[in-house]
């Protein structure tokens, strides 16, 4: 099988890494940070021009039908320079779900927005009560005429607080932890009845959790087939783990040569501790995991696509189990090898390591996912 890159996706690799180079080092993040978005908007205005916030999205939506493995390239950039855009929020989550399920008029009305860099979104679909269970919905949402009224809770909805439109799940029939019954509506985060509250997370990206009170909708709020969206937030939710994934291996990548580069420079009894055997199986110790993860991520970008969600799903879980082993292997190494400095704002392998802390507890944590392998047998069949 080639894993080589096609001339256009070393083209696209080449541009974002020159972009990120001279618009997103480590003190220009912190700046970004401080915004009240917390990202940069002329930076995101960037990503537009360059067309990476169209990749995902078919030519006839104003997008430039680009396949997984371009979002792969996208991500693992990102994660390398810890950008705090919301490229996963705005283009994989809620451009995900209106890509795969949303009409032909709903797609017109925000596709070209997205890829123009116009329009921030966000997909409001967890709750307290679910941890990670993507069947548990408590939200409702009940007819009224020929329009919706909504009522319930999302917690940590990445981009949420400053997202233009929301994506929102809600129970339009059934029980709480029924399969069936989900729906997805699109909200104006500013309608009334939207109450939002924002705050940082441990890597400091922006979350939100948000009430809704009796927010009424028109009847083409919905997304899809009324009762049955969970294949679709399923479907969109794999790809987003693989999108993260991707970002994991960047962020690991990157904290590994950070960490190689202060083993050369720090010098103990008068030499470079990078001299020291011990430390040099450890800082190989972080290759080898590093190795594990690039092939676990490069497994979930082919399988992300797959039409049988439940193949999908165990790929899915298993490149998530190790991309959580591995990032709590170099993330750990990188701060123990950087001894006390490394719990430091001022250096750099901190900020990683609440990245990848992060990212594995996002959509299931290694622990949730490893019973999900357990429960579907394997990743192999016996």
């Amino acid at each position: 099988m080639n894993f080589d890159l096609s001339e256009e996706q070393l083209m696209l690799q080449d541009s974002v890494s020159r972009l990120l180079a001279d618009r997103c080092s480590f003190e220009q993040r912190e700046a970004h940070l401080a915004e009240a978005t917390g990202y940069s908007a002329s930076l995101w205005s960037q990503y537009a021009e360059l067309g990476l916030l169209g990749l995902p999205f078919a030519e006839a939506d104003g997008g430039f039908g680009a396949g997984p493995v371009d979002t792969l390239i996208v991500m693992q950039a990102l994660g390398r320079v810890l950008a705090p855009e919301p490229f996963l929020a705005t283009v994989v989550l809620a451009g995900g779900v209106l890509r795969d399920a949303a009409s032909a008029a709903q797609r017109a009305a925000h596709i070209p927005s997205i890829v123009a860099g116009e329009l921030i979104m966000a997909l409001a679909h967890s709750e307290t009560p679910a941890r990670f269970d993507l069947a548990r919905v408590e939200t409702t949402a009940r007819r009224d005429g020929t329009g919706w009224i909504v009522n319930g809770a999302k917690r940590f909805v990445l981009a949420g607080d400053h997202a233009d439109q929301l994506i929102v799940s809600a129970r339009t029939q059934g029980e709480a932890d029924d399969r069936d019954g989900i729906s997805l509506f699109l909200v104006d985060a500013r309608c009334r009845g939207v109450s939002r509250r924002g705050y940082r997370m441990q890597d400091h990206s922006r979350a939100a959790d948000i009430t809704f009170d009796a927010v009424h909708l028109p009847a083409d709020a919905l997304i899809g087939q009324a009762g049955a969206a969970l294949p679709v937030i399923e479907r969109v939710v794999d790809g987003a783990v693989a999108a993260l994934c991707a970002e994991a291996l960047g962020a690991m990548e990157r904290v590994h040569e950070i960490t190689l580069e202060y083993l050369k420079m720090r010098k103990q009894f008068g030499v470079a501790i990078g001299s020291f055997q011990a430390l040099q199986h450890r800082a190989v110790d972080m290759l080898v995991a590093i190795e594990q993860a690039r092939s676990m991520a490069l497994y979930a970008t082919m399988m992300c696509d797959e039409s049988d969600a439940a193949e999908r799903s165990r790929a899915i879980s298993a490149a998530k189990v190790q991309i959580g082993k591995s990032a709590r292997l170099v993330g750990q190494e990188a701060i123990q090898l950087h001894g006390g400095i490394g719990m430091t704002e001022e250096c750099q392998a901190g900020h990683y390591f609440r990245r990848l802390t992060v990212i594995e507890t996002l959509f299931g944590d290694t622990q949730h996912h490893l019973r999900c392998l357990a429960r579907a047998g394997g990743l192999i069949d016996a």
